[in-house]
């Protein structure tokens, strides 16, 4: 069979009413590319028909190819892991409930001919909710300001990568990442296309607050170990600022005398400054409990089966 040109790799979880319509859509998109491609879906433990439809998909199309996951493992790693069984020299990333179109690929293809080794996408007004909006808003701030990489839109899974970025990223064990940014320290030429963002058809996203939250963690101590540098850097301001302040007191008290009317304002100070150890704390653990992930050599994912991969 001839090797692909273009892979597409798309994570699925729980979306039996989108792939179908997905397929039906991009199908004809990568047939109009007029270049050799693969479909890879990584099936990461769904619960509903998913694998079922995928299953089918693979039997019936050559260009299809699934990966069955022995559980959830989450979307990164079900990325990763079709990214290790891909063989095109342009792999292109892509969620499976169509809010990002996949007739937007060939867009991303085109800047990745032009010399481009990263091409992210900039959503075009957006259809998600405000909590989204917001959420994702703080993702591109945080990565952007840790990092030190200038992107506008982290969150948006329709992406493409030279075959080049995707080798290095598949050299990469780490058990907890996140691949826009993994895929920027590599990139030597980086840049972003805008496309069409559209209202999710069917089914819920699959991100709730905690994981949001987890994921701007992942950010913090995955890529830069800038948080322990300011957390530092306000230890040190907050001592000379307590040093400062006793010094004050103890000055006032020869002046004024002894009085009880500050005893709040100092148990108001204490407790900014037992919040703040709090925070420092649990930074660090942050940065702990990824080493404790690390040193336990933990396989990453668990593949149970794949479908289609016979035929290479």
């Amino acid at each position: 069979m001839q090797t692909p040109y273009l892979s597409i790799v798309i994570p699925v979880y729980n979306e039996e009413a989108n792939l179908r319509p997905l397929f039906d859509r991009l199908y004809p998109v990568m047939l109009g590319t007029g270049r050799p491609f693969e479909i890879i879906f990584t099936d990461d433990g769904s619960r509903d028909r998913s694998l079922a439809i995928l299953k089918d998909l693979a039997s019936n199309q050559p260009e299809v190819r699934v990966v069955e996951f022995n559980g959830n493992f989450g979307q990164h790693m079900a990325i990763l892991a079709a990214f290790e069984m891909s063989r095109g020299e342009i792999v292109v990333t892509l969620d499976a409930d169509l809010q990002n179109p996949p007739e937007e690929i060939p867009k991303l293809v085109r800047k990745m001919e032009e010399g481009c080794d990263v091409v992210g996408s900039i959503r075009q007004k957006r259809q998600d909710t405000l909590f989204r909006r917001v959420a994702s808003r703080i993702v591109n701030i945080t990565t952007n300001k840790i990092t030190g990489m200038q992107m506008s839109d982290y969150g948006c899974m329709l992406r493409a990568y030279n075959r080049n970025i995707v080798d290095n990223i598949n050299r990469c064990r780490e058990t907890t990442t996140f691949i826009p940014a993994l895929a920027q320290t590599f990139a030597a030429n980086p840049c972003e296309v805008e496309v069409v963002h559209a209202e999710r058809a069917e089914g819920e996203s699959k991100y709730s607050l905690y994981r949001l939250i987890r994921l701007n963690f992942d950010l913090m101590t995955g890529f830069s170990v800038v948080p322990l540098q300011l957390f530092a850097l306000l230890g040190i301001f907050t001592s000379v600022l307590s040093l400062v302040f006793a010094l004050f007191l103890l000055i006032r008290r020869f002046i004024v005398g002894a009085e009880v009317e500050g005893v709040f304002t100092l148990f108001a100070i204490l407790f900014f400054f037992i919040g703040i150890i709090i925070l420092g704390i649990g930074i660090v653990g942050e940065y702990v409990g990824r080493i404790y992930q690390e040193v336990r050599k933990r396989p990453r994912f668990v593949v149970r089966r794949t479908y289609g991969f016979e035929e290479q």
